[in-house]
């Protein structure tokens, strides 16, 4: 390919043998240190469990961990799977999407665990954090804003760059997940708010201010092939199978995790029924597009986040569902090009249609469920138990509720626009070693490649762009099978 080789200013910029291994090694030695001063087992994880037990007349299966296990498998395989091959599409990134992943997913957890113990599970008296089963879910959560906000850049940054994107992500993330949960009182145990809104936009905004002007040199390695389309259904499969331990992973025992998962089920598959419609309409022959069955299909679970564990009724969620299919789909035929062209916004994975707008609208979904919410449909004890109306907030009215929770939403988008704003700004500084604008979304910047791989290679038909709009009566031709 002629792009790697018209100047060699471009290949120096991605040396990062120093940066990387710094960074890493330093961060990591800091996570050493920080653990020893503030992180120790919970009471349920402590040897002196035996003790507790027996002075609380408790059993083993009273431990947080056989209820919450579950739950933490599917999360767990979510972030590090199903996110990971999600973002494989792109032809010649599939190392940088799933191993980029990998990496950020892994340091993210241990400073998440730090942030979130600091804000939420800190011991006044003693000083330390202590951290169980559903701290590890927790961190999962915070995990996944900066894996969202990731495919808005992907292929066109440093791994050094997507560390210091995780770094002030989690950050951002622990700061605006207090104020929304605990000064707000708001109720989103699927993170329609803090996940997706708040990561959506964070990685939008990071990627508008490092709006590359050239990126169009890097256009014939942006599509996808068939192979890669099939690695990032893997992604969206396990997504999509997992999405209800996700929405449902920390809501209460009983009858609100029971509930969340029905709700966050039902709207996955209206989501997909309406996307695989929208897909089929656009085209002017009739047919899908992988894009928008890899991505639109799993919006009804972004959605349905924060309503989760509501009382919504499962027609309700077939409602969202079927609304989410046809709007994130619409987002990527229409919206993405035209932020591309009209905003600059270079988003490669399209997380404003699966994530932003989703969550956002998923947000204010649930602050008008709240609102409407009574004794009549929870049940007085109920409606105490789903919004945790007790102590300071046991006077609290249900339209006052909602209120709040729609205000939660706003502060979610606030800290993500200004939040990646302000990242964009320091990650726009010239020593992080990114990709030139004729280098992007290509392996091979980073990545010691199969030997195969570094031959030149014929061009590749591009059937498939996540970021510009295609022709729609693109000939069909035969893949080389020498090329799969």
């Amino acid at each position: 390919m002629g792009n790697c080789c018209e100047s060699m200013g471009p290949q120096k910029n991605t040396y990062i043998r120093i940066s990387l291994p710094a960074v890493c090694f330093v961060w990591q030695i800091a996570m050493v240190l920080l653990f020893g001063i503030f992180i120790r087992y919970n009471e349920e994880a402590d040897a002196h469990w035996v003790e507790h037990k027996q002075q609380h007349n408790l059993t083993d299966i009273d431990n947080d961990f056989y209820f919450r296990y579950p739950s933490f498998q599917d999360v767990h395989v979510m972030i590090f799977v199903g996110f990971g091959f999600l973002m494989t599409f792109l032809k010649r990134y599939s190392f940088g999407g799933v191993g980029f992943n990998f990496l950020i997913a892994a340091f993210g957890l241990q400073w998440a665990l730090l942030m979130q113990g600091w804000f939420h599970s800190l011991d006044q008296d003693t000083g330390k954090i202590y951290i169980g089963i559903e701290n590890l879910i927790n961190a999962d959560f915070c995990v996944a804003g900066c894996l969202i906000a990731y495919g808005a850049l992907l292929g066109k940054v440093s791994p050094v760059q997507l560390m210091v994107v995780t770094l002030f992500g989690i950050t951002l993330y622990a700061v605006e997940e207090y104020i929304i949960l605990n000064l707000l009182h708001c109720r989103d145990a699927g993170g329609s708010m803090v996940i997706h809104c708040f990561g959506g936009y964070y990685g939008l905004a990071i990627s508008w201010v490092l709006y590359r002007p050239n990126l169009h040199q890097s256009k014939h390695n942006e599509g996808s092939v068939y192979h890669s389309d099939v690695f990032a259904m893997i992604g969206t499969l396990f997504l999509w199978m997992f999405w209800p331990s996700f929405n449902s992973a920390i809501t209460n025992h009983g009858d609100g995790q029971h509930r969340a998962v029905i709700n966050t089920y039902i709207a996955l598959a209206a989501s997909v029924v309406t996307a695989v419609a929208i897909s089929s309409m656009f085209h002017s022959k009739g047919k899908l597009d992988m894009v928008h069955i890899q991505n639109a299909t799993l919006a009804g679970g972004v959605a349905m986040g924060t309503s989760a564990e509501f009382m919504i009724s499962p027609y309700g969620a077939l409602i969202v569902g079927f609304f989410m299919g046809i709007i994130s789909t619409f987002g990527y035929v229409i919206v993405t090009p035209f932020l591309a062209k009209s905003l600059k916004l270079q988003d490669t994975c399209g997380v404003h249609n699966l994530h932003a707008v989703p969550g956002m609208l998923g947000g204010f979904i649930a602050a008008i469920v709240a609102a409407f919410a009574s004794d009549s449909v929870y049940s007085h004890q109920g409606l105490i138990n789903t919004f945790d109306l007790t102590g300071e907030y046991a006077s609290r009215t249900m339209s006052t509720q909602g209120g709040y929770q729609a205000a939660g939403t706003c502060v979610a988008m606030a800290f993500g626009l200004i939040g990646g704003a302000i990242v964009g700004l320091i990650l726009k500084l010239p020593i992080w070693g990114d990709p030139a604008d004729d280098n992007c979304f290509d392996d091979e910047a980073y990545w010691e490649l199969p030997e195969e791989e570094e031959e030149t290679i014929a061009p590749v038909l591009e059937y498939n762009n996540h970021m510009i709009q295609k022709h729609q009566d693109i000939a069909e031709s035969n893949f080389s099978m020498e090329e799969c």
